[in-house]
């Protein structure tokens, strides 16, 4: 076997130092870093001096208020995410070996996933009560950047994107609806001809968004455009907005749950509607999931339907994730 040639960094440099330096510099200053790991803000300014001394080199260099890495602070950061990836996948496997389904499992979904997620994974970690769930919501912009950085064990999504390179599975089925007021006209008529809904005021999602790119794929293979009357940021300001009175809109069935059953909102008869779409869980390609990602991939499969039939009329936000990512 080749010698390795890294004595000096072996025994001046430390796990914990590279761990420190991930740290900082994902989180731009050592003040955050410091929060991050539970540690003193001196604690991890002499770390870090420690580190530079080893190397000969300054690893950071203040440009304005910003903290950025130098040239050797880049090489650095770059051994420390590999080695610190190694070992989190090392831990993984040795609990895969033990066939123990315990440990983070971290997952990033879209806004309007947030709606049905929270139900299953609920029911996922009393299964296995050793889980400890870290669920992200976020626009599909910045998923897409999580996915591209390897963020996370999933992501739950309704596009698969086509410029990046994933495994996708689906797992539930994602009806799009057409909405309107309880009072509007329109509820009382049946096979709605799609072109009406472009003498309405239209609310529609923000450019990039799933739900969007397939409003605007169904108008245009019929040809037909879409004139947004408003554009929003989220599927809740255009349910409140529908129920105002604002406009119709298309939303997905499952973020409705609580709007249908008190009759604050109506589903239209139109034609194309409802526009059949499919939930993905989706990771990088290449990527190796950790047993309890696997197990709750698998858990989607098998058990995600028939929990959510049984889910009560109530609405569930998405808790906050707590836990501190581990560097992968």
């Amino acid at each position: 076997m080749k010698e390795l040639k890294a004595d000096s960094l072996i025994r001046h440099a430390s796990l914990r130092q590279l761990q420190i330096m991930e740290a900082v510099a994902r989180l731009g200053g050592y003040t955050r870093a410091a929060r991050a790991l539970h540690l003193t803000q001196p604690t991890v300014w002499m770390q870090i001096k420690k580190l530079s001394d080893t190397v000969d080199l300054p690893l950071f260099e203040q440009i304005g208020k910003q903290l950025h890495p130098t040239a050797a602070g880049r090489k650095i950061l770059a051994a420390a995410q590999d080695i610190l990836e190694r070992l989190g996948q090392l831990d993984d496997d040795m609990t895969s070996l033990r066939g123990e389904v315990k440990g983070e499992l971290r997952i990033s979904v879209v806004s309007t996933a947030k709606y049905f997620i929270p139900h299953l994974l609920g029911a996922f970690v009393r299964r296995y009560p050793d889980v400890e769930p870290c669920l992200v919501v976020t626009n599909r912009e910045k998923m897409l950047q999580r996915l591209r950085s390897n963020e996370d064990d999933l992501l739950i999504m309704g596009k698969i994107p086509e410029s990046l390179e994933v495994e996708a599975t689906a797992f539930l089925d994602n009806d799009l609806v057409v909405v309107a007021p309880p009072s509007h006209p329109l509820t009382k008529k049946q096979s709605i001809p799609l072109q009406s809904l472009l003498e309405e005021n239209f609310l529609i999602r923000e450019p990039g968004s799933g739900t969007r790119m397939a409003i605007d794929q169904l108008f245009a293979d019929r040809g037909l455009q879409i004139k947004p009357y408003m554009n929003l940021g989220s599927s809740e300001a255009i349910k409140h907005a529908v129920m105002g009175g604002l406009g119709l809109s298309v939303l997905s069935l499952h973020s409705l749950r609580l709007e249908l059953a008190g009759d604050h909102i109506a589903v239209l008869d139109v034609e194309g509607f409802p526009l059949k779409r499919r939930w993905y869980a989706a990771y990088p390609k290449g990527k190796q999931l950790p047993l309890v990602a696997r197990t709750f991939l698998d858990f989607l499969l098998e058990d995600g339907r028939n929990i959510l039939k049984n889910v009560p009329e109530e609405q569930t936000e998405a808790p906050p994730c707590q836990k501190k990512k581990k560097a992968r």
